[in-house]
């Protein structure tokens, strides 16, 4: 049987980030992933600048993001508010960055396999994760296999068992017409999304919407036309664009449901830990800040002779709490508020007199540069 340091479940943001910060400090680590890269993933493809000064510090440079230091919002019938982002970002697709960031693991020493994990059972000191194909050991194992999985089911996690009513849909347009600095959040019946550009040229177009108000229309193309529309600014983004993808990206059941970030001795990183709702705008950058937190937790556990693992669970689930917790709150909070068509229209003339509170809740929801 195989033996590692750390077993990372899942090679997306959060796990590609823990295996390069983990391997680089000399750990034997082991990433599963049941994916081939690079490949386009469902995603807003917008990176706060939080989380740069920390990317940098285990060696990744992201040379060909597009600077964006701007949100446009609006809803249906309003006039959109620009205001400038505090930390700013960039725009970067997931098919860049995942190649990116794999390239990086595999130059730092990670093993990384292409493989699905079906269950994983732990030990007194160390885990047992068993592939398709094999069983390997280690002491530590890290969940970053996203959103949903049936692996959730094996382990037990209670949120797997609760339905969502969340369907998102992604796609790249060409569009000369959408400002590179410019990142937007427009909502329409039942949802919102925001274009941005991506250092592919392209413009990112990936938005949220309920199903129960998608199904009313017979495709994509109806749903488009008569909902997506509405709002002014989607509207136009759209008469002018030209799509990239034969076809949209779509994952169903998005679950923003509570998690629990830790599970009988496993961290969980990522959108595996919890999500926070898109219209955020931050969802990358948390899953790379909630790796930066288990890695550094794990290299401080690797380094001593303790096997308690559920304390090594409570600390990461302690620091994710304070990091997170206030944020996903704030996100939920204002995903009510822009779903109902009128506290939304209530909110966009408050915020089309006051600025200064757009930006406030951007703080929010947004968080500090990670100390490196």
């Amino acid at each position: 049987m195989k033996r590692y340091e750390v077993i990372i479940v899942g090679g997306g943001l959060a796990g590609l980030t823990a295996a390069i910060d983990l391997a680089i400090k000399g750990r034997e680590v082991l990433l599963i992933e049941k994916h081939a890269y690079p490949r386009h993933k469902v995603c807003g493809e917008y990176l706060s600048g939080e989380v740069l000064p920390y990317l940098q510090t285990i060696g990744v440079e992201l040379p060909l993001g597009i600077a964006i230091d701007t949100l446009s919002w609006s809803v249906p019938g309003g006039r959109p508010v620009e205001t400038r982002l505090p930390l700013g970002g960039i725009g970067i697709s997931r098919y860049g960055l995942d190649a990116l960031l794999y390239q990086k693991a595999c130059d730092s020493g990670v093993r990384v396999l292409i493989d699905s994990v079906i269950d994983i059972k732990a030990g007194p000191g160390y885990f047992q994760v068993r592939t398709k194909e094999r069983v390997y050991e280690c002491r530590v194992v890290l969940g970053a296999y996203g959103k949903r999985e049936s692996l959730d089911k094996t382990l037990g996690r209670q949120f797997i068992s609760r339905k969502s009513p969340w369907l998102a849909v992604k796609a790249h347009y060409h569009c000369q017409e959408w400002p590179d600095h410019q990142v937007g959040l427009y909502t329409f019946k039942g949802g919102y999304g925001g274009p941005s550009k991506t250092e592919l040229g392209t413009v990112n177009f990936c938005y949220l919407v309920r199903y129960d108000s998608f199904k009313r229309y017979g495709n994509m193309t109806e749903f488009t036309k008569e909902v997506i529309s509405e709002n002014k600014e989607l509207r136009q983004f759209l008469q002018h664009s030209e799509m990239v993808f034969d076809k949209p990206l779509t994952i169903a059941q998005i679950s923003f449901g509570t998690k629990n970030p830790g599970n009988n001795g496993l961290l969980m990183i990522g959108d595996t830990a919890g999500m926070i709702h898109p219209l955020c705008g931050n969802g990358m950058a948390m899953a790379i800040h909630s790796a930066s937190i288990a890695a550094r937790l794990v290299q401080q556990y690797l380094s001593s002779s303790s096997t308690d693992l559920q304390s090594l669970q409570r600390k990461y689930s302690s620091q994710w709490q304070a990091n997170f917790r206030k944020r996903l709150m704030i996100g939920s909070a204002l995903q009510t508020v822009l779903l109902n068509d009128t506290m939304a229209s209530l909110s966009q003339a408050t915020i089309a007199r006051s600025p200064r509170l757009l930006r406030a809740v951007i703080r929010a929801t947004h968080g500090k540069d990670i100390s490196v």
